[in-house]
């Protein structure tokens, strides 16, 4: 018989692939008229004294489909080792000399330039060449070898030398060029290392939804806050690690969760399951160090429920990424530990460097800087519920909140349900997954409270929300669904719910056309005469 629109499960299967459609399509929009846009609010006005920002440019920049340092950083390590064959992406001449500067990485960008202060301090330059000094390739982003003079990227070099192979291969079979046809390049690639990947994240969200919620009102507003109300939305337009490693945790989330289900209805357990959900908790780890939390959680769940299997499949799953973030990064810069780790070293540390520490006289201004100016309990207080607040810009994390509180006070029948998983008795509990909501909140206080202890405390940039803690979205949806249902059951909670989202939304469609920009909240303070960083 064929089904029909009063078939609730065929009517959300409809409005699933509706959702996803437009998710999909909105994001394949914006990434083929994806171009650096100069806007003149960024720019110096001359009718004011002191003002610190760059010039608008004399003359037209070069048109190209990257935002700044941060997506160049990867697009330069990519370009260099097709073409090249080195990681190697600029060159310093070791013949210096001694004069007065501001800044000789990125002087061409202005909006990497519009966080450095005009201090006029004496420093060592040279001249430099390479990708990142060819205009429309500037990147902060760098770290220059204390022995050979070479410049890399800061970035650990796994997911550009994966990409780069994809990048090989386009070069190959259409003889397209980073450095004669980048916004060809940098689009198609986008479509499909984001655009893509989004529709099997969503589709998985979607598995998720369905097995585990009890409403369909609670189902579909989890998909949909997952196509449009998260940071994940408004970075699939430029590259970035963010992205690829939160569809990296939902799919070991995903799997664990099966492996959960299975085990709850003593099915056969997915053997494949074992070892996506090392291979991508793994991979995710490389693309977000503090991701290596959630991979030991769910290390730790699957060791517990079948040790045999985590030790065969998880396990030797899980060394691959590992192994290969080591090699890539030993194969780049001769040494073992990634760049970022010397930080306060030579790597960072060589003149004209933007992330030099400087004398506190000195002090460099901008939001990376934003440490120089605030006390660390107003950069916590930014971070929540402030202008780059979690919870401020996507409220819907507060509902998911109360959700992993609640579900974590119950401890007592958590743990019994844990011990007693086999039985009859359980059969018949709550069926949503005791270890979600626990496993949410443990992980949401950890990783906030590494990055607001964090020395660099920046907010993650000149960006519109909190990117490193992106990866944690797949976590929280599923801890918002148990909420989502409670809402569902009254029409005022519904329009709660509905408010919610629809500001969660608006954040991250804010200046959609790029996520390199402050949110709508630290644009409005500064509109209301707060001076910034």
């Amino acid at each position: 018989m064929n089904s029909s629109p009063s078939d609730p499960a065929q009517m959300r299967r409809w409005i699933y692939g509706i959702l996803i459609t437009i998710a999909f399509a909105m994001a394949c929009g914006r990434i083929i008229s994806v171009q650096r846009v100069y806007e003149p609010a960024f720019h110096r006005d001359l009718k004011k004294d002191g003002d610190g920002r760059p010039l608008w440019p004399e003359a037209r920049p070069e048109p190209m489909p990257t935002f700044g340092s941060n997506d160049r950083s990867r697009w330069a390590t990519i370009r260099a080792l097709v073409h090249d064959g080195t990681y190697v992406v600029g060159k310093r001449d070791q013949d210096v000399a001694v004069k007065t500067a501001v800044m000789q990485i990125g002087t061409m960008d202005p909006m990497q330039a519009a966080v450095v202060a005009q201090v006029g301090y004496q420093q060592r330059v040279t001249s430099q060449s390479g990708i990142i000094f060819s205009d429309g390739w500037q990147t902060i982003d760098c770290v220059l070898h204390p022995e050979t003079w070479d410049y890399y990227s800061s970035k650990p070099p796994l997911l550009s030398t994966i990409l780069a192979c994809l990048y090989w291969v386009m070069h190959s079979l259409f003889g397209w060029s980073l450095a004669t046809h980048p916004a060809t390049v940098v689009r198609a690639m986008l479509i499909l290392v984001n655009a893509l990947p989004f529709m099997g994240y969503l589709w998985l969200l979607v598995r998720i939804a369905e097995t585990w919620g009890k409403s369909d009102w609670g189902k579909i507003y989890i998909v949909a806050a997952g196509a449009f109300a998260t940071t994940v939305t408004p970075f699939l337009i430029t590259l970035n690690n963010h992205t690829i490693g939160t569809f990296s945790i939902m799919v070991a989330w995903y799997q664990t969760l099966e492996i959960w289900r299975c085990l709850k209805e003593r099915s056969q357990m997915p053997i494949l399951g074992f070892a996506a959900a090392g291979f991508f908790a793994s991979f995710a780890v490389t693309c977000e160090l503090p991701a290596l939390s959630f991979a030991v959680a769910i290390f730790a769940l699957l060791l517990w429920w079948s040790p045999v299997r985590t030790l065969l499949l998880f396990v030797p799953m899980a060394l691959v990424p590992a192994i290969a973030f080591f090699a890539t990064n030993y194969a780049a810069i001769g040494m073992w530990k990634p760049a970022y780790a010397e930080f306060k070293g030579p790597w960072y540390q060589y003149e004209g460097s933007h992330w030099k520490i400087l004398p506190p006289e000195l002090s460099k201004k901008g939001i990376d800087f934003a440490k120089n100016v605030e006390s660390r309990g107003e950069y916590a207080l930014h971070v929540l519920v402030g202008h780059h607040g979690l919870f401020s810009l996507n409220p819907i994390w507060i509902l998911a909140l109360i959700g992993m509180i609640a579900g974590s006070w119950r401890i007592r029948d958590i743990w019994r349900q844990a011990l007693f998983r086999g039985t009859d008795a359980e059969a018949t509990s709550d069926p949503f997954p005791w270890f979600v909501q626990p496993l949410g909140l443990l992980l949401t206080i950890v990783v906030t409270g590494f990055y607001i202890q964090d020395d660099s405390a920046n907010y993650g940039g000149f960006t519109n929300g909190l990117r490193w803690l992106m990866w944690l979205t797949p976590l929280w949806l599923t801890c918002l669904l148990p909420v989502a249902d409670w809402l569902a059951e009254r029409c005022t909670t519904r329009w709660l719910g509905g408010a919610l989202l629809g500001v969660s939304i608006f954040s991250m469609c804010y200046q959609l056309w790029s996520p390199w920009r402050h949110p709508w909240i630290y644009d409005f303070m500064m509109e209301l005469g707060w001076s910034g960083y």
